[in-house]
């Protein structure tokens, strides 16, 4: 089966045909491989133990889990009325206004483009020092992260459902990993096996908004799963289930693996261990108890858990760049798709733009003074903490959409829980956590006061939204056929053509 909108072109629209390939298995596992299991324990949960001190960062993340539990209800819901690869952008549209619409689509591409490059920074380190310390290949991090670039490229015009085969299997790997490390942390357990890092009491402390800050930022992606709604087998069905699926597998998992954690390292320890060895601490454990061979294997599963990632944003930054073209909100030439329906003029364009970023870091720290860890606490710290930012506050406004949306047509059927209290709560839910990342930002970068950049990157995502408000209310005067189709493009085209056959 298959959509195609090149029966009914207007003047100079391109063809699209986009094959309806994924069922909910791919767009879950699309979700999940952007939240990067491996990446998010080695990396994350590290982090947020050495940077805030708290034991409790295990509850956060069901605590999280809950929220975006309850976010998804109407997200969900919505989901089974607009289908469109813009996702956010189609239902604010439809649930507050146009101009917020097109607000929301520019601070989408924004925070997508700087989770997607921010891993590159990661990406980049992460195997110059594997290289390094393997093969005695010093190599400068720009270098595999320009190929890792071009393969990222390929796999984005490539048949989407590729992508989620690569990612499916590269996911797995990671399960597996987190799993082994988590059996062998519950097993030597130095001090027992406490349940204290799920205790209330051990996050409500003053920090708390530090962890939820960094705890957010492993959910990332999961939103993503109603931008493949138009290449979905049955979207009515595949998105609810996949986003239900995804938010409950990643706060579980996560949950789980942070507490195997603490009482790996000890409680009393965990804090200074995890300070003093970062994302080594899981690499060194394995190394110590399951063997040298046991902790390489997950080193270069650390590479993959990066890799699925990239692909995974690069495929959501495609097609918001697919839906705007195609509504002529942006150049219409991005509605360019490949022989396979994917988004390949979106796809080029976010690869340029990863190239260019990329660049520009490496021009700037020639000769640093923070040396191998440049990108990393440059380009990966600055770049994806700004992107989660972005997404939580379209997550808070979409919530808001929802509402309106059903409030507007009147349609209940759902019923309240569903329609009203489901959204409006994740709406002031998510407002908080907002709030607290903002608060807490310049924690986020790794500073011990506010500096510059403690705004700037805030804005880097705010100011486009404002830019994209502007540019709606100037089509409104300007054009009004192609005002009247924002994020109703497809629906609006659909009318129109049944008109002409009456």
């Amino acid at each position: 089966m298959s959509i195609s909108t090149s029966s009914h072109r207007t003047p100079g629209e391109v063809a699209v045909t986009r094959q309806r390939r994924l069922g909910v298995a791919s767009v879950t596992l699309m979700i999940i491989a952007a939240s990067a299991p491996l990446t998010v324990l080695a990396g994350g949960v590290t982090t947020t133990f050495a940077v805030t001190g708290l034991l409790g960062v295990p509850l956060s993340y069901l605590a999280l889990g809950a929220v975006l539990a309850v976010f998804a209800v109407g997200y969900a819901a919505m989901s089974r009325h607009v289908t469109n690869a813009g996702a956010f952008y189609a239902y604010v549209s439809q649930g507050i206004s146009r101009p917020a619409g097109v607000g929301v689509s520019l601070v989408a591409l924004m925070a997508y483009n700087l989770m997607q490059v921010g891993i590159y920074g990661l990406f980049g380190f992460t195997v110059s020092s594997l290289l390094a310390e393997r093969f005695g290949v010093d190599l400068p991090w720009w270098i595999p992260v320009l190929a890792c670039i071009a393969v990222v490229a390929v796999l984005g015009v490539n048949r989407v459902d590729l992508s989620a085969r690569v990612l499916g299997a590269l996911v797995a790997l990671e399960f597996l990993v987190v799993i082994v490390y988590d059996v062998a942390a519950f097993a030597v357990a130095p001090e027992g096996i406490t349940a204290e890092p799920l205790a209330p009491s051990s996050l409500l402390l003053p920090g708390v908004g530090a962890v939820l800050s960094f705890g957010i930022a492993a959910f990332m992606g999961f939103e993503s799963a109603a931008i493949y709604g138009e290449e979905a087998k049955d979207p009515h069905r595949t998105i609810p289930r996949a986003t239900y699926t995804a938010v409950g597998v990643i706060a579980v998992f996560y949950a789980v693996s942070a507490w195997a954690m603490a009482v790996g390292a000890g409680p009393s320890q965990l804090a200074a261990v995890a300070g003093e060895q970062g994302p080594g601490l899981v690499f060194a454990f394995l190394s110590e108890r399951l063997g040298v061979i046991v902790a390489d294997i997950a080193q270069l599963l650390f590479v993959t858990s990066l890799f699925a990632a990239l692909v995974s944003f690069h495929n959501a930054v495609a097609r918001y760049f697919f839906s705007l073209g195609r509504e002529r909100v942006l150049p219409a030439w991005l509605e360019g798709t490949s022989r396979h329906g994917a988004p390949r003029a979106g796809s080029l364009v976010q690869t340029g733009i990863a190239i260019l970023v990329t660049a520009g870091f490496a021009v700037a720290g020639m000769g640093s003074e923070l040396g191998p860890l440049y990108p990393v606490l440059t380009m990966f710290t600055w770049l994806t903490n700004a992107g989660a930012l972005g997404l939580v506050l379209l997550m808070a406004v979409v919530s808001a959409a929802v509402v309106g949306f059903f409030r507007r047509r009147g349609e209940l059927a759902a019923g309240p829980w569903t329609a009203i209290v489901a959204p409006s709560l994740g709406a002031v839910a998510l407002a908080a956590v907002f709030g607290l990342i903002v608060a807490n930002f310049d924690v986020l970068l790794g500073q011990t006061e506010p500096s510059p950049l403690s705004w700037v990157l805030p804005a880097i995502v705010v100011l486009p939204g404002l830019a994209g408000i502007a540019w709606a209310l100037c089509l409104r005067r300007t054009d009004a056929q192609l005002y009247r189709r924002i994020g109703h493009g497809e629906e609006v085209r659909e009318a129109h053509h049944l008109g002409e056959d009456a």
